[in-house]
């Protein structure tokens, strides 16, 4: 590509009044009105003085930015250029929306949980989020944390947790069947330092509940890795109607159960894609997996007990040295366990380990999250960033919704994807006998999925 014009033949002015940037925010917010968010944050939340009035035309505001790739309340500005006040009414100031959001307190944070929890549950019924899994599928809920790394010491609860970042802690529980991609159920943020299972086990009473709101079919599966290998996190899942699956710490119990396998139960297993081993630094394809009847937390009185199988994978232990001659006289493995209460018949033992490492889905929400608005935590504030935290939420379950509704590969497309194809398309704004027409780029590249995605929420008129 060459620019076709000498330096002297162009120039550039600002005033415009009839263009806009973001032509794809007009179906979101329509499928975002027609799901009830303003309803819900008018009804539910209770922000004090003249700060907290509007709510929903707020809130909107906030997830409306964050669709278009708002990653601070200064970039809420995009909501006010061109024609977009001819598009949407209250197009508040950054200001105004930072004021909004520094007026939250725990209390509102949780009110607005609840618009959250609800508002997916609408969208559930105006795009299958989740497909329609049969009885016997599984609809996975992976529940995981991250350290969002913050600057400046006037971030209240920022502090050093397990990677050694200076940050605040995100505990999210994400929902997935096999066939669709992941929302998000529920979140929470945290101080810097928290323990990974501090709090989880409301999150996943809560996230179980959110998705009995969306009423999908199937069997509930919890996935969650060793950090939340506890009796709390386990029995709320249990006692929430789904079942666990859960990487096991290697503490004694663990170790002798493992012990016990004995050799004739290995079953050897390939990787689809080898795995890079880093304690060997080397590339590992194959496995052995076998399983045992096990009761997890065996120290806490009999009630308290939960029985299932306990599923090894092993990993052989590789010498570096045996190229310069020096053979190892026994095979030495290395072993990862996990605790699952999910009957043999339903998943066997290679099937299980294959189910339960696809946890690590929720890393690729983690890391869509933080390539959008949840690159920062924009306010000192604790509460207003904990806000910020369930509309980046709302923001990617909405935009997650919108790309089902535009069909082919935006169902499962990265948000950024999806902004940057179906929401950030320039228009211009015109219009006749009452009626808005945008006219869009000519031989837009995604010109089908837009218009798909347009047509459920204007509906074309129907031929006389």
């Amino acid at each position: 590509m060459q620019v076709s014009h000498k330096p002297s033949a162009v120039s550039v002015s600002f005033d415009e009044p009839n263009l806009v940037s973001a032509a794809g925010l007009l179906p979101v917010m329509t499928l975002a009105r027609d799901a009830g968010l303003h309803g819900l944050a008018d009804e539910w939340l209770s922000v004090p003085t003249d700060k907290g009035a509007n709510a929903g035309l707020k809130v909107a505001s906030l997830v409306a930015g964050m669709v278009a790739g708002a990653d601070s309340i200064e970039d809420m500005a995009l909501l006010r250029h061109g024609g977009m006040k001819r598009l949407f009414s209250a197009c508040y100031a950054p200001s105004t929306l930072g004021s909004f959001l520094r007026s939250f307190t725990f209390g509102h944070v949780r009110q607005l949980d609840a618009v959250a929890s609800r508002f997916l549950a609408n969208l559930g019924t105006r795009a299958p989020l989740l497909g329609a899994p049969a009885a016997s599928d599984f609809v996975f809920v992976d529940v995981d944390d991250t350290i969002i790394e913050v600057h400046g010491y006037s971030k209240q609860g920022s502090g050093y947790g397990y990677s050694g970042v200076r940050g605040l802690n995100a505990l999210l529980a994400i929902a997935s069947t096999k066939d669709t991609a992941p929302v998000i159920a529920a979140q929470r943020l945290r101080k810097g330092a928290a323990n990974s299972a501090r709090g989880a086990n409301r999150l996943i009473t809560d996230a179980l509940s959110t998705l009995k709101r969306v009423h999908v079919g199937g069997r509930v599966l919890c996935r969650f890795d060793s950090a939340f290998y506890g009796h709390a996190a386990v029995s709320a899942a249990l006692a929430g109607g789904a079942e666990v699956s859960v990487t096991a710490r290697m503490d004694p119990a663990v170790k002798r159960a493992i012990a016990g396998i004995p050799d004739t139960a290995w079953e050897t297993i390939e990787y689809t894609d080898a795995v890079f081993d880093e304690a060997a630094s080397t590339w590992v394809s194959k496995a052995e997996v076998a399983e045992t009847v096990f009761t997890a937390f065996s120290s806490r009185r009999k009630a308290e007990q939960i029985t299932g199988r306990l599923v090894v994978r092993r990993i052989p232990e590789l010498n570096p040295k045996t190229a310069d001659g020096q053979e190892t006289l026994f095979d030495t493995h290395r072993h990862h366990a996990f605790f699952t209460t999910v009957d043999a018949e339903v998943l066997d033992t290679v099937a299980a380990d294959k189910t339960h490492r696809k946890h690590a889905i929720i890393e690729q929400v983690n890391a869509d999250l933080k390539d959008s608005s949840l690159a920062h935590l924009p306010s000192g504030v604790f509460a207003a960033n904990s806000a910020w935290l369930v509309a980046a939420v709302m923001a990617y379950n909405l935009t997650r919704a919108a790309g089902i509704l535009a069909a082919g590969s935006f169902g499962k497309a990265r948000t950024g994807t999806i902004r940057r194809k179906l929401i950030h398309v320039p228009a211009r704004i015109a219009t006749s006998a009452r009626r808005i027409r945008l006219h869009l780029p000519e031989a837009w590249p995604w010109k089908t999925p837009w218009q798909a995605l347009s047509d459920h929420l204007y509906p074309p008129p129907r031929p006389a």
